[in-house]
């Protein structure tokens, strides 16, 4: 009787476990589709702030307590940027998706310059840019490959 309970037990923590880990996948990110985003406003206990539509694309923007994060949209529906401000950098985890590995390898291989506030990761695949200071931290991502054309780069901001 004991056995057959442990078995249960392991087997209904089995699948939650799956389920978990399935769920913290589902996340909006570069290079992926919009119609997740809503999914990016739970896990970051977020509140969806905008939405504001152009012609060549459109900005989402959502909102936590300490930050706020602009994901720009193609009209083929893909995340090609994302854009923050706040007190602190996001976890850029998230919202790289796919892209987050290329960016950790080159992170490391990136030097440090002493005073210099501004840093740049830049692969073939994604950039990324930090800036700021203490309680005002910006930054942005962007797949060079994914930007539509006749936009600028420096419209993700």
């Amino acid at each position: 009787m004991k056995t057959r309970l442990f078995s249960v037990t392991l087997l209904v923590l089995n699948l939650a476990l799956i389920i978990f880990l399935y769920a913290g996948q589902v996340q909006a990110a570069l290079g992926e589709s919009a119609d997740s985003i809503e999914s990016d406003q739970k896990a970051l206990s977020a509140a969806h702030r905008a939405t504001r539509t152009s012609t060549a694309y459109t900005i989402h923007e959502i909102r936590t307590e300490a930050m706020t994060i602009r994901e720009y949209v193609s009209p083929s529906g893909i995340v090609f940027g994302i854009a923050w401000n706040g007190l602190t950098h996001p976890d850029l985890t998230l919202l790289l998706g796919s892209y987050n590995s290329e960016y950790k390898k080159a992170a490391r291989k990136t030097k440090r310059q002493p005073g210099r506030r501004h840093v740049q990761v830049k692969t073939d695949g994604v950039v990324v840019e930090k800036w700021g200071h203490m309680r005002n931290l910006q930054g942005r991502a962007y797949a060079p490959d994914l930007i539509p054309q006749g936009i600028s780069i420096d419209e993700i901001k």
